[in-house]
C-alpha cells in the first residue's frame, strides 16, 4: 500500500522550511507521495491572504519543480466555497488508493479542537505532527482517547524501527525532524519592510516570482 502525506496551508509564500519537511517526512516515514495543499482563500477576505490562490499555487509548483515525490493540489483552491479539513480528508479517502498521512503544524495541533469534527480528524487518517524549536507542545486540551494515539518520535528521526509502528492502528506522530524557525508570516513582513534577507529564505525561483509580481509590498 502507497503512503501518501497532505499538508494543508496557506503557503504564503512557500518557504525552505516547507520544502524540507516534505523531504525529511518523504524519509522519515517512506511516503511515497508529499501532497501540498493551498487552502482556498475568497478573494473578498483580503485581510486573510495577501497572495491569491493562483499566485500561492504557482510558487508552490514553482518550489516543488523536479522533485519527483513532492506534488501540489489544487483540491481546496477549486472547491466552489471553503471546504473545512474534516470534508477534505473525507474527500481523499474516496478518491485515494494508499495510507494517508496529514500534515500539521504545532500551530494547528493547540488549536485543534476548534476545527470542525476534530476528533475525527484525528482519527479517521494518521495525522503527523511538526514541532518547532521553543514551541511548547501540550496534550491536555485533547481527550484521553486522543492522547493514546500519539506516537512520539521527537529526537529519534533516523530510527529504523518506525516501519514497524507504522504497521501498526492510524496514529497521532509527534516529530521534530525539522528545525528551522522560519515563517511565511515573518516573511511577508521583511518583503514589506524591503528587509532583502527574506530572499534566502524561499527557494530562489519563488524569490524571482515575488519580485517579478510585487507580491506582499502592501
Amino acid at each position: 500500500m502507497e503512503r501518501i502525506a497532505f499538508y494543508g496551508g496557506s503557503f504564503d509564500p512557500v518557504h525552505n522550511g516547507h520544502i524540507a519537511i516534505a523531504k525529511e517526512l518523504i524519509n522519515l516515514f517512506e511516503l511515497d507521495k508529499f501532497v501540498f495543499i493551498p487552502a482556498f482563500h475568497a478573494p473578498h477576505k483580503k485581510d486573510r491572504t495577501p497572495a491569491s490562490g493562483y499566485d500561492r499555487y504557482a510558487m508552490l509548483a514553482m518550489a516543488t519543480d523536479g522533485e519527483k515525490k513532492i506534488e501540489v493540489s489544487k483540491i481546496e483552491l477549486e472547491s466552489p466555497k471553503k471546504p473545512y479539513t474534516v470534508q477534505t480528508l473525507q474527500r481523499l479517502k474516496r478518491e485515494v488508493e494508499g495510507r494517508i498521512f496529514f500534515v500539521m503544524g504545532a500551530d494547528s495541533w493547540q488549536e485543534i479542537t476548534t476545527w470542525r469534527s476534530w476528533e475525527k480528524v484525528l482519527t479517521m487518517v494518521d495525522i503527523i505532527v511538526m514541532t518547532r524549536p521553543d514551541y511548547e507542545i501540550a496534550f491536555d486540551h485533547v481527550t484521553e482517547k486522543i492522547r493514546k494515539r500519539i506516537v512520539d518520535l521527537r529526537n529519534k528521526h533516523g530510527n529504523r524501527s518506525l516501519a514497524k509502528l507504522l504497521e501498526s492502528k492510524k496514529s497521532i506522530y509527534l516529530t521534530n525532524a525539522v528545525q528551522m524557525e522560519i515563517s511565511s508570516t515573518e516573511i511577508r513582513e521583511m518583503i514589506r519592510c524591503k528587509n532583502p534577507s527574506w530572499e534566502k529564505l524561499v527557494p530562489e525561483n519563488v524569490a524571482r516570482y515575488i519580485v517579478k509580481y510585487q507580491l506582499y509590498l502592501k
